[in-house]
């Protein structure tokens, strides 16, 4: 019912922002000598708020053409290597011949990060991907919008996260690097211990969890306690509807994009409503270069995809209710998951001092986990003055994070070249 109301509304608003839209074009016409006035401009800003508030948001596009590499410019091709219904593995693919006249002639370590599935598309870690293309290989995971994946195509849940990952690690190996950017910390992990327990030749070279929920329970943010106060019939009720026609996944049971939109901006109502006032101040001003930058945030911000039912609920009830991995519970297909029989993959947790969904030491708690890696080959890092996105975007990230996971992959690169039959030996002294 909410699903098929929501799209009644956009359905009804439809004559508005079609005549919004021939105000905007009107007052920014050339041809109008009175685009200029202040109150052309203030028609204008008006009209282009209220088609933008009211249109779709659908997947943006990767934009990432080339890379900049030791001052030279090179080519970068989005490829696809992998998919299922649910996911599609995309190499950001580096032109050789450009690679070569900056001086790369090695094989750079294979980096597969995991973009989280909870409501954003895989594009928000646009400068994460830009920022790794300097040094590796990049692979990234591109999650279906559940509303488009036909019901014939069966279920997708928590459980089927994890043999994706370890199906795309498998794709890439021998020992590639995983990267988990904030909700894909717990079934990455999972995946990992599950692939070091069967020496899996594909097992990651090193792991990184950028603002994980690996430990829910730490430090809880209004996110977590949203989860512990409501039952978890609660979330069943009023977060899933049905996807209507004429969407390809007519019928499937969804937690829709939408609502997770509406949570996310209302965790911050004012600040984005002081964000689109200045856009709307901006226009008038005629100050072009900023409400541009606006129109970017938001493109980004507002795209949201639907998650099945099945993976949102099992991951409210796996991570945030019942915390089965920090616990030792977790089964997957019948076998326990067991963290602490990792004992050569590398790990750095990576967290924001300011973060409001992963809280500090929710991220640090895969260290007590991996109680089987040794102390060498494991790293935390927390970064002052930023929140959850500056975790894996923007300048602190680029200048300060960054570097530091890198020098965590390429020593374990180092470090498997090394060792015999290219793996690193197996250790069982304690952290």
């Amino acid at each position: 019912m909410l699903y098929s109301l929501y799209e009644a509304g956009f359905y009804a608003s439809t004559p508005m922002r079609a005549a919004a839209l021939l105000t905007r074009d009107f007052w920014s016409s050339p041809l109008n000598p009175a685009r200029e006035t202040d109150l052309g401009r203030r028609l204008y800003a008006n009209a282009d708020l209220f088609a933008n508030l009211t249109r779709r948001y659908g997947k943006p596009a990767w934009g990432i053409d080339t890379v900049q590499i030791d001052g030279q410019s090179v080519r970068v091709r989005p490829t696809e290597v992998w998919s299922s219904p649910w996911c599609k593995l995309t190499h950001f693919a580096r032109d050789m011949a450009d690679m070569r006249r900056a001086g790369r002639r090695t094989r750079e370590p294979a980096v597969l990060i995991a973009a989280p599935l909870s409501g954003h598309y895989a594009t928000l870690l646009r400068g994460t991907v830009q920022a790794f293309l300097q040094d590796h290989e990049v692979y990234i995971t591109e999650w279906s919008n559940a509303r488009d994946v036909p019901v014939l195509d069966g279920r997708f849940d928590f459980h089927d996260y994890i043999d994706h990952i370890r199906t795309m690690l498998q794709v890439l190996g021998p020992r590639p690097h995983v990267v988990a950017v904030c909700q894909p910390g717990p079934p990455v992990l999972a995946a990992a211990a599950l692939m070091a327990e069967d020496d899996d030749d594909s097992r990651p070279g090193s792991m990184t969890f950028m603002g994980s929920p690996i430990d829910a329970r730490l430090s809880p943010t209004v996110t977590n306690r949203l989860a512990e106060e409501k039952p978890f019939a609660w979330f069943k009720s009023n977060m899933i509807d049905t996807v209507p026609g004429p969407y390809p996944g007519m019928g499937r049971r969804v937690y829709p994009g939408f609502v997770q939109l509406a949570s996310f901006m209302s965790m911050n109502l004012e600040k984005h409503q002081e964000a689109h006032l200045r856009y709307l101040q901006q226009l008038m001003d005629g100050d072009g270069d900023s409400a541009e930058r606006h129109l970017e945030f938001y493109d980004e911000y507002l795209a949201a995809l639907d998650l099945t039912e099945e993976f949102y609920l099992q991951t409210v009830d796996v991570v945030f209710q019942r915390y089965l991995l920090p616990k030792s519970e977790l089964e997957h297909r019948g076998r326990l998951v067991r963290p602490e029989l990792i004992t050569d993959i590398a790990l750095l947790t990576v967290e924001g001092e300011n973060d409001d969904i992963s809280g500090i030491g929710q991220t640090q708690a895969a260290h007590d986990l991996c109680s089987g890696l040794p102390a060498e080959l494991k790293q935390d890092y927390v970064q002052p003055h930023v929140g959850h996105y500056g975790v894996f975007n923007g300048a602190r990230f680029r200048d300060e994070i960054y570097p530091r996971v890198r020098r965590v992959i390429w020593d374990a690169e180092l470090a498997l070249a090394r060792a015999p039959a290219n793996a690193l030996p197996k250790r069982t002294k304690a952290a």
